[in-house]
């Protein structure tokens, strides 16, 4: 049986304008999924926020809803949660009915133990990036979390998921090669890179390359060489 409860009320699906008036009037609408029921309901915020806050399970606690007759005592794992983005405040919650005979796919987080070694004695980084794994169980034995030891790992080592113990009867799901965390070394910035001028290039302003005519005089200056170089002929003629 669950360890913590959710009242509930059906609700009638009315459209935003609806969703906003219920929560101004403090409450907060959702949908339960059943075994190929489905149902618009609506439940105190406050309440789920303690379930999640209260439980070591956090999203995958085990709630148990009253308060609405079609669906009393039925069981639920939360699927999905909406909250505004900047206040954070809850805006939807989806749950779902479960069997408890039956197993469900749930994804738990991944803990670490310890202070890896290469960061300890060198200069590593630790890069955890795999936080949570996806599991296969009964909805009565979803770990609250997977452990894994990292105080042995050094500088350039890495754990997988094939590296993580799990109870027996829970079925890993997720990729057994992915990375879960490494200890890395820390990056470093290269200085930028000044090339010298190989010899032969242009690096002087106002350098003529060879091939190239040397600049063309200033306006004015050439119409005046013209006429100085047209009276030395006009003289020479005399």
């Amino acid at each position: 049986m669950a360890d913590f409860e959710l009242a509930i009320e059906i609700r009638e699906p009315k459209g935003k304008g609806a969703a906003r008036k219920l929560r101004a009037a403090g409450r907060v609408p959702g949908v339960y999924y059943g075994s190929g029921d489905s149902r618009s309901i609506s439940f105190d915020p406050s309440a789920l926020e303690r379930v999640i806050s209260s439980s070591s399970a956090g999203m995958n606690t085990l709630i148990g809803l009253v308060g609405a007759t079609e669906i009393e005592g039925r069981q639920v794992l939360i699927k999905d949660i909406q909250r505004d983005p900047v206040l954070g405040n809850l805006l939807h919650a989806d749950l779902y009915a479960v069997d408890l005979s039956k197993k469900v796919t749930v994804s738990v987080p991944v803990r670490l133990l310890g202070i890896p070694m290469g960061v300890q004695l060198g200069n590593g980084i630790l890069d955890h990036a795999l936080r949570e794994v996806e599991l296969e169980c009964l909805p009565t034995s979803i770990p609250e979390d997977i452990e894994i030891d990292v105080s042995e790992l050094d500088l350039g080592h890495s754990l997988h998921v094939r590296d993580l113990s799990l109870p027996a009867d829970v079925i890993l799901l997720s990729d057994s090669d992915l990375s879960v965390v490494s200890v890395v070394a820390p990056k470093v910035e290269e200085e930028p890179v000044v090339e010298e001028l190989e010899e032969g290039e242009e690096g002087v302003e106002g350098e003529v390359a060879e091939g190239e005519d040397a600049e063309a005089p200033e306006d004015g200056e050439g119409e005046k060489a013209a006429a100085s170089g047209g009276e030395g002929k006009a003289k020479d003629s005399d």
